[in-house]
């Protein structure tokens, strides 16, 4: 394999990128803050000495990755297009998400790379006060899209949209009082129990405030599950905004799955839902509710479902499909 940033000679080089088209192209990395549960819930709280921290290193994100050719020496600079950094603290860590795009003759994996860098450093720079023992970590390039090889993901290499189906479960919280500590959620260890008893190997639910739930959603599909539940952020507020996300990361719709949820729902209210269900890249998404009540409802549907549903996506042509056939009438 040749290293394109050396000469013949071996010498370090900038390679020249003139005769190649423009192409847009985007990218995005993640690395992950290791601190302590206490940490986090004060980044939640805004109750750090120094000012916002999730907002500072949102803003040192965005810096980091303007500057990449200044800090990285054969990296050209880039006319950038657009620079996201989403922080979601969860748990212990915190999740550092770059997405940079650019219209222009060469990738800007470097640009999200250096923004999760430099995003992270300002978060340690914030929290050292209270944890010095902070780890920034795993720090990669999670996927690549434009160019000659088109879309790269890490989980399988080059040139590839499909993921690896790692299996088990995911539960995904969402709610900005529950992320803040300021309100105790009561329906992401019902779904984990459930989704256990199903034999679907499934760790603790994650919580996310509302306005981080695409982050969330992408993150917990960038681990391959084999199903993906969502609770909150349904119903028809402002803040509400996960059918929205989960629309966005879905590449086919089960609509026949969300009207069952919203059928078996007892109250009116329920009508005002706006949660889908739907495939993305083989990973079941299910919206619920965030109340205990309409959770329960829709684990009492997906008992029926699921299971026929996770046959069929692995194609399990020996499955008893009995459930679909119907029974003759009198008389026929």
């Amino acid at each position: 394999m040749s290293l394109t940033h050396l000469d013949d000679q071996g010498r370090a080089r900038m390679i020249d990128v003139g005769a190649k088209p423009s192409t847009r192209r985007e990218a995005v990395a993640h690395g992950r803050l290791v601190t302590t549960a206490e940490v986090v819930r004060l980044l939640l709280a805004d109750g750090l000495p120094k000012a916002d921290a999730l907002a500072t290193a949102r803003i040192a994100g965005i810096a980091g990755a303007k500057r990449t050719s200044d800090l990285i020496p054969l990296c050209h600079p880039l006319p950038i297009d657009a620079v996201t950094i989403d922080l979601i603290a969860s748990g212990e860590t915190v999740l550092v998400e770059a997405r940079v795009s650019t219209t222009g003759r060469t990738g800007v994996e470097m640009e999200a790379l250096t923004a999760v860098a430099v995003a992270g450093l300002a978060l340690h720079d914030m929290v050292k006060a209270v944890d010095p023992g902070a780890t920034m970590t795993d720090v990669q390039l999670v996927e690549k899209t434009g160019g000659k090889h088109g879309r790269w993901t890490r989980e399988l290499g080059r040139d590839t949209p499909e993921a690896v189906r790692r299996g088990g479960a995911r539960v995904l919280v969402v709610s900005t009082g529950a992320a803040a500590g300021s309100r105790v959620d009561t329906t992401g260890g019902r779904i984990v129990a459930w989704l256990r008893e199903q034999g679907l190997e499934t760790p603790d639910a994650t919580v996310v405030a509302d306005a981080e739930v695409a982050t969330g959603l992408r993150a917990a599909l960038q681990e391959g599950p084999e199903v993906l539940i969502t609770t909150g952020g349904t119903g028809p507020s402002p803040t509400d905004r996960t059918p929205e996300a989960t629309a966005a990361v879905i590449d086919r719709v089960l609509p026949g799955v969300a009207e069952a949820l919203r059928a078996r729902a007892g109250t009116p209210t329920a009508a005002l839902g706006r949660g889908i269900a739907g495939l993305a890249n083989g990973t079941v998404v299910v919206n619920l509710p965030g109340s205990t009540g309409g959770v329960d409802d829709g684990l009492a549907v997906l008992t029926d479902l699921l299971p026929h549903l996770r046959h069929q996506i692995r194609g399990d042509a020996d499955h008893d499909h009995g459930a679909h056939q119907s029974t003759p009438r009198e008389g026929s």
